[in-house]
């Protein structure tokens, strides 16, 4: 099998290599697009620069906000990846509606997609691991905490709160420096504690990083809600929640103090997570929901008037500001129907207002 992923492998996303490692310890080889291929290119023009046929066109959000002219009617089975579902999620249903089939990484959105759009074929990919970066002997862990992921910007003021006053009291990891996975798997294995301080507008997101930590083998501290425990994990079990500042200082306290509670859950934690939430499971998942499906063509899009769909393909386009390939797509809509016209019109000129902006 043959799978034509629609964007460069450094396309952006740090997991999409180890997608790729994982399709291709099943058979599956998973193609890359390169930086040169134009945004305003068609799907056509795409497939007829390859030396084979694609089983698959693979769509997974990027820094390359490519979408083809021509996706909603493709004759190959399409699936989008969608990662960042709980942002700007209105536009996200719009955008699946081009794609024979939907993968979201966040719980509960599956329903969601299936329920707004009757997008049946939409399954839940959630974050995972590269095993081989975690399941490795046991070194010194000597951090009480370990942390990596931004703390500047308005949607983590929370965390840029709390974490210098944590870090205060326990000793940690240098924030300053930046890390690819493997850098991060190796600061989560030093640490005997990982704490994870989410979105201020999301902060219940399972996000890469509670992965990671449970797979590392720290204890990880995660606000309660959480969807981990949407995924299978239990808190006290697999890892322990907390609720507001306070409590977080007082559980980092006890954690360390206490080892055999703290080995304990972050051994059931890191058992759990490299036997079910690796890259090699979602792949799985994947690959058995492609067989179940067959090549029956299952695009909502595919239904509706070219007009329409192009609409779908403008609102992507707008989303992303991409201003040469807005009005080119809306030059396709425009006339096909009052409603589609104005509609397409109000999309083109939000790209106009942003670029003004800037």
């Amino acid at each position: 099998m043959n799978i034509l992923c629609l964007c460069p492998e450094n396309g952006g996303w740090k997991i999409l290599p180890f997608y790729a490692s994982a399709f291709r310890k099943r058979g599956v080889e998973l193609h890359f697009l390169d930086w040169s291929v134009p945004l305003d290119s068609s799907l056509q023009e795409v497939l007829s620069g390859l030396p084979f046929q694609p089983d698959y066109l693979f769509h997974p959000d990027s820094g390359f906000p490519f979408l083809p002219d021509g996706i909603a009617q493709s004759i190959i089975p399409t699936i989008r990846l969608d990662i960042d579902t709980y942002a700007f999620t209105r536009r996200r249903i719009r955008w699946a509606s081009l794609f024979d089939h939907v993968a979201v990484c966040h719980p509960g959105f599956e329903t969601l997609f299936q329920r707004k759009l009757q997008h049946f074929s939409t399954l839940l990919l959630a974050h995972a691991v590269h095993r081989e970066y975690f399941d490795l002997p046991e070194i010194d862990r000597e951090f009480d905490f370990g942390w990596a992921g931004q703390i500047a910007g308005p949607i983590y003021k929370q965390r840029a709160a709390w974490l210098p006053k944590l870090a205060s009291r326990f000793r940690t990891n240098d924030w300053s420096e930046s890390h690819n996975i493997e850098g991060v798997a190796g600061v989560y294995r030093r640490s005997r504690i990982v704490v994870n301080i989410g979105r201020d507008d999301f902060p219940q997101d399972a996000n890469l990083r509670v992965f990671e930590a449970l797979a590392s083998g720290a204890l990880l501290l995660t606000p309660l809600p959480n969807e981990l425990t949407s995924l299978g994990f239990v808190p006290g079990v697999h890892f322990v929640g907390f609720h507001d500042e306070t409590e977080l200082h007082r559980l980092v306290q006890h954690y360390l103090d206490d080892d055999d509670a703290r080995l304990r859950i972050a051994q059931a934690g890191r058992a759990e997570t490299l036997q079910n939430h690796t890259y090699d499971n979602r792949v799985d998942t994947l690959l058995q929901h492609l067989q179940r499906s067959g090549s029956e063509k299952l695009a909502p899009a595919r239904r509706w008037p070219a007009s329409r769909a192009g609409l779908m393909q403008l609102d992507f386009f707008s989303g992303h500001g991409l201003l040469p390939c807005s009005k080119s797509q809306f030059r396709k809509i425009v006339g096909h129907g009052f409603w589609s016209t104005m509609e397409g019109a109000a999309l083109l000129g939000r790209v106009w207002m942003r670029k003004f902006r800037s």
